[in-house]
């Protein structure tokens, strides 16, 4: 059993105060994007992971755990359980989407893994786990899985694993700039947390943006670009400085909404149309400033079984 699943970008990602569980309040407004980890699901003996760079991709696979540490068989295993077998499952995973990057490539694939295994193990005529089963042991595995499942444009509170499909009307173009190596997202929320504590600051209580809501129910691509925000650029910026110039020459370029995507390091920038968005990709792929640089739209739709 084979589930594509995308990469999502945050359109607005607001931290609140710490809450007594360690996590933070957020209101997190995903927007699912067109780059693809595919999970093939096989039955085997035991549970064991392989992770492979997709065909086409320059995504660095090398770090990518291959044990109990990689989401996708935490996922595997949270299936077997609740369906009452054993986790004999071969995945495969093929990544397109960057690692560390800031756009849930693990939590995507723990997504996959979760449909495909469902598929594999479950009874087709009264399956036991429909979607909305599914989305709840993705909340388990962390924030971000839940939308991996659902895709398209939603927001999310709490941890960002409640979720509300959003109006988004049209195609975005999006331009992507990849760095050399990932970000820890608990270390830059710790460092969000220390900023805040040396200025002096009180967390706000987050709060979804009317303006971002506006311009995505409208398909207006130039007041989406002045509504992205970020609280967790800051701190990505301090620990990864080399993303102010990526961040400087895609705006230098003409993108029309640039930010981290969310903790970084990829930065993310949406511009006006296809040919806007093929202009800024080779001007930034010859300015030297990332990685890699990947162009694509959104939203797309969450983890498909193909």
């Amino acid at each position: 059993m084979t589930v594509r699943v995308p990469a999502k970008v945050n359109l607005q990602l607001s931290v609140g105060p710490i809450r007594d569980d360690g996590y933070h309040d957020l209101v997190n407004v995903f927007h699912a994007v067109g780059l693809f980890d595919e999970v093939t699901a096989v039955p085997a003996g035991e549970l064991t992971v392989a992770v492979e760079t997709a065909p086409g991709s320059r995504v660095a696979v090398d770090g990518v755990p291959v044990d109990d540490d990689n989401l996708a068989a935490r996922a595997a295993r949270l299936v077997a359980a609740r369906l009452g077998v054993e986790p004999n499952v071969a995945l495969r995973i093929r990544k397109a989407i960057p690692v560390a990057g800031g756009m849930a490539g693990g939590s995507a694939d723990a997504a996959a893994a979760l449909l495909a295994c469902a598929r594999l193990w479950d009874s087709p005529d009264e399956p036991l786990l429909g979607r909305d089963d599914l989305m709840d042991l993705g909340a388990d595995l962390g924030s971000d899985v839940p939308f991996a499942l659902l895709g398209g444009t939603a927001v999310g509170v709490g941890r960002g694993e409640q979720l509300t499909p959003a109006l988004a009307r049209g195609t975005f173009h999006w331009v992507f700039a990849t760095a050399d190596g990932g970000l820890s997202t608990p270390a830059v929320y710790a460092e969000c947390d220390r900023l805040r504590e040396a200025q002096g600051e009180r967390a706000p209580w987050p709060a979804v943006s009317e303006a971002l809501m506006t311009a995505l129910a409208t398909g207006d691509a130039k007041a989406l670009g002045a509504a992205l925000t970020n609280d967790l650029q800051p701190a990505a910026l301090l620990l990864r400085p080399s993303l102010r110039r990526t961040l400087t020459s895609g705006r230098d370029f003409g993108a029309i909404g640039a930010l981290v995507s969310g903790s970084g390091p990829t930065c993310a920038f949406l511009t006006e149309n296809a040919e806007h968005a093929g202009e800024l990709a080779a001007v930034l792929s010859s300015a030297g400033v990332a990685e890699s640089v990947v162009r694509t739209t959104g939203p797309a739709p969450g983890a498909t079984v193909i």
